[in-house]
């Protein structure tokens, strides 16, 4: 397998370092190291407006900053994890976090305020490169908008890419708009296997560079005696059974009722619902609530907590090594569709996944969608492995159901268990583009060869056309 390929190397990163600053400095083609060297250092101006963007986006600023030949310089917008990697955000990332398409009618000022105050910040950096994390409604505007200001400006040489590519494949009719994203868009770096050609041959460049789950698993197993080809994170239960006073026959299940406001005001209501009809089944039933690290979700779990039908932990976000502890404390896992699917596979644990919107956005959803499911997992396999409620099926006592199924079958557990190992391998980064480094004798040597850093990679050799 390709990760016990990669682990057998021994060069060390400094030496991968020098050899990658002599090959850009040698080269004749104008790519944004290039460009960074000519400059003294490097401009990024990088917006993330969602939590897992903030994530993905921190770990992509650290990976730049590590392999630049230069001092990378940031600004943009974004969380408290790309604020730990030395970005000052311009406003808080909640404020452009707005997700649908009815959802956003009444944010739609604020909205508008907030990409004008962006752009003028963008222009003002003179950035060699734009980077825009997920948050396609956010994130196209302003690049859209940004392009249109350099023709003004007689200015066409900074770079955009966009980091995660959008799903408009899920979509009738989708393809087509990537097309038209092309004309701003100048690279997407995908992390689902399918994206790269989906892109390329509606004219879009792209690279597939791996799932940032896979980073999530290098970096909690890191000095544990491990395989590093086993993609599996495992907490320790017993710790946390002990440290919340867990009973031992106690039944606990996770909840993950989304990171943003709109997503946990809707979905939070229905897993009360769910949790007081399964009480009655599991005398001893614990929730564990992960609370997103969003202040105004955390506020909002905080008071309708109290009038919550069974015992519930809260965990806050920004602690995977709690957070998977909780996991491996569990029975099973309720969702919230979204990245949390492939965090409970890479943990092994099973679950149900949840999804409801606007009647107007559901409605849409029904007319547009060309695939049956909505969970990652569900996607890739093209198989309904994971149990999903969705829209108007989405109910307490749907949920419910599900839920006592999956906790009393062994038969459906196993199932997801052994799916989780096909999702988990298919996010692995792509052998291929490995292979291209080691051609270019770049010397880096596994874990440097992660999502983060071959999207880093990617970046910084990007050359203009």
């Amino acid at each position: 397998m390709i990760l016990n390929k990669i682990f057998s190397r021994s060069s060390k990163t400094t030496t991968a370092l020098w050899k990658l600053q002599r090959k850009w400095m040698s080269t004749s083609s104008k790519s944004v190291a290039d460009m960074a060297i000519k400059d003294g250092e490097l401009r990024v101006f990088i917006v993330a407006g969602e939590v897992s963007g903030d994530t993905l986006a921190s770990r992509l600023m650290s990976a730049l900053k590590n392999l630049a030949p230069v001092p990378v310089c940031f600004s943009g917008v974004g969380g408290s994890m790309m604020s730990k990697q030395g970005l000052k955000s311009l406003f808080p990332m909640e404020d452009i976090a707005v997700m649908g398409i009815l959802e956003l009618l009444p944010h739609l000022y604020r909205f508008r305020v907030k990409l004008k105050e962006t752009i003028q910040a963008a222009v003002s950096f003179r950035p060699h490169v734009v980077v825009t994390v997920d948050s396609k409604g956010f994130s196209f505007l302003l690049l859209k908008e940004l392009r249109a200001r350099y023709s003004q400006l007689k200015s066409n040489d900074v770079v955009h890419i966009h980091y995660v590519a959008p799903s408009f494949w899920a979509w009738k009719g989708g393809e087509a708009r990537l097309k038209n994203l092309a004309t701003f868009v100048d690279h997407v770096l995908c992390i689902l296997p399918n994206e790269e050609v989906v892109c390329r041959s509606n004219g879009l460049a792209a690279t597939f560079v791996g799932h940032p789950i896979v980073e999530d698993c290098l970096e909690l197993n890191s000095g544990k005696e491990k395989m590093p080809c086993e993609m599996k994170i495992e907490g320790n239960w017993k710790d946390f059974r002990k440290k919340y006073a867990v009973p031992s026959g106690a039944t606990v299940m996770t909840l993950l009722p989304g990171s943003r406001l709109q997503e946990v005001t809707r979905m939070l209501p229905i897993f009360a619902n769910t949790m007081e009809q399964l009480k009655h089944s599991f005398p001893e039933l614990v929730t564990v609530i992960h609370v997103a690290p969003h202040q105004h979700v955390e506020d909002y779990i905080n008071k309708v907590v109290h009038k919550w039908p069974v015992r519930a932990i809260l965990i806050p976000g920004g602690s995977s090594q709690l957070k998977y502890d909780a996991f491996s404390a569990s029975r099973v896992a309720l969702c919230t569709s979204g990245t949390v699917a492939v965090e409970l596979q890479l943990a092994r644990l099973p679950c149900v996944v949840a999804y409801r919107a606007h009647f107007l956005t559901e409605w849409f959803i029904r007319y547009k969608a060309k695939i049956p499911y909505i969970s990652l997992p569900n996607i890739l396999l093209d198989s309904p492995i994971i149990p999903e409620a969705l829209l108007q099926a989405c109910t307490p006592d749907k949920l419910a159901s599900l839920l006592m199924e999956l906790i009393h079958d062994e038969a459906l557990r196993g199932e997801q268990i052994v799916a989780a190992d096909k999702v988990i391998r298919l996010l692995y980064p792509p052998e291929r583009t490995i292979t291209n480094l080691e051609r270019q004798d770049l010397g880096l040597t596994f874990p440097n060869y992660t999502p983060s850093m071959l999207a880093a990679l990617a970046i910084l050799g990007y050359v203009k056309s």
